[in-house]
């Protein structure tokens, strides 16, 4: 395929979808995405492709408009085969215009980049705003100087800062706009500290109960809250200070084929696409997330078809385990065991966002006080919404 070709193509289909818009588009033409992809790259965190293999199926995907994984496991990982934990990538290119449509940035304004990555957003806000405004933190050393080279190859010299990101760069303060582009759980006081009154912070932001985020563009207020609406679903690795430890199953059960003997046995109605998100972008897995302090799940289908969700508490050694009977959903076996009823809690947080009427995404916003407390409100700032919800 030509270059250009590939390019054109994957531009049009974001102006059609109207990420991209007049005001980034010399930006998007003066900095292409292949410019910083590696020459092995896995889209969508799947299979490998190497650009000296198969130069046209590595083009192909440059401008395709999916996520790539440029890095596994913290650098750790070699060979070809995916890793454990994809730690650094390059973001679908329409989420990255969506995110930087809602920076609502202006000529001049200054801007904070937390996560460098591969060095494509860097040198797209240099090329809209100048280099000399841009400053992007990487926690990675390795990936820092991998982005700094692409980005001097490219053309593009912003201020390159090695280090935690949680920090922000204080040296540069204060900031107009400050972009994120790994998930965060908490927002650091910092970061709005750093921003100006009236500035803009866009972040993914989510909860531990699921990998889903959802983008969220917070203005910062002269009393030092910020606070706006979530805008995106979005599934962003997380910032690597926040990540989560996942629960050993063996620290919740004992082995064996017998469930404990305190075992709360139940049914429950809930069907299974009620509470199982297989797309990866539900509303109710964020909302879930908001409802259900300390706790994660998981899910997987067995050979036979059967859907089975499990449940952990973090803050305990709560567990549920649901078998889902999507044939007679009200025959589906609940197992429960623990302080709390973690499956109790999920079907109380589906009556409250179904009392409400199913809000999306959208419908969400975050509000951080001037004291760090973050505060998920429905529809409007003093609706907030409960960080656990009463169970029947």
């Amino acid at each position: 395929m030509i270059p250009e070709t590939g390019r054109r193509r994957l531009r049009d289909l974001l102006v059609e979808t109207g990420v991209l818009t007049s005001d980034w588009m010399a930006a998007y033409e003066a900095a292409p995405r292949e410019l910083f992809l590696p020459d092995v790259m896995w889209p969508d965190g799947g299979i490998a492709v190497s650009k000296l293999d198969d130069p046209e199926e590595w083009r192909y995907w440059a401008d395709a408009d999916v996520p790539i994984a440029t890095q596994w496991d913290d650098g750790r990982h070699t060979g070809t085969a995916p890793g454990e934990v994809a730690s650094s990538s390059s973001s679908a290119p329409s989420l990255v215009f969506w995110m930087l449509a809602e920076l609502s940035v202006f000529d001049g304004a200054k801007v904070l980049e937390v996560g460098t990555g591969t060095g494509w957003c860097a040198a797209l806000l240099s090329a809209r705003l100048g280099e000399e405004n841009v400053v992007s933190v990487e926690v990675d050393e390795a990936v820092a100087e991998t982005a700094r080279e692409a980005l001097a190859s490219a053309g593009w010299h912003p201020r390159l800062v090695v280090g935690d990101g949680l920090l922000g760069w204080p040296e540069g303060a204060p900031y107009d706009r400050i972009l994120v582009t790994a998930g965060v759980r908490q927002v650091p006081r910092v970061w709005i500290e750093q921003t100006r009154p009236g500035g803009v912070l866009v972040m993914p932001w989510g909860t531990h109960y699921s990998g889903q985020s959802a983008a969220v563009r917070l203005a910062v207020a002269d009393d030092g809250t910020a606070s706006g609406r979530f805008f995106r679903a979005t599934r962003f690795m997380r910032i690597r200070a926040q990540r989560l430890d996942w629960p050993a199953h063996e620290d919740y059960l004992p082995p064996g084929d017998d469930w404990p003997e305190d075992t709360r046995r139940s049914t429950t109605a809930l069907p299974v696409a009620e509470v199982v998100d297989e797309s990866g972008y539900a509303a109710f897995d964020f909302v879930t997330g908001l409802l259900l302090p300390e706790c994660v799940h998981t899910y997987a289908r067995s050979p036979s078809g059967t859907m089975t969700m499990w449940l952990y508490g973090l803050g305990d050694r709560s567990w549920a385990a649901v078998y889902f009977d999507e044939d007679d959903p009200a025959a589906s076996r609940v197992y429960q065991g623990g302080p709390r009823g973690l499956w109790d809690e999920v079907e109380a947080a589906h009556r409250w966002w179904a009392e409400r009427g199913r809000p999306g995404h959208e419908e969400f916003g975050l509000t951080v006080t001037a004291d760090g407390r973050q505060q998920v409100w429905l529809r409007e700032p003093s609706a907030l919404v409960p960080q656990a919800v009463r169970t029947r």
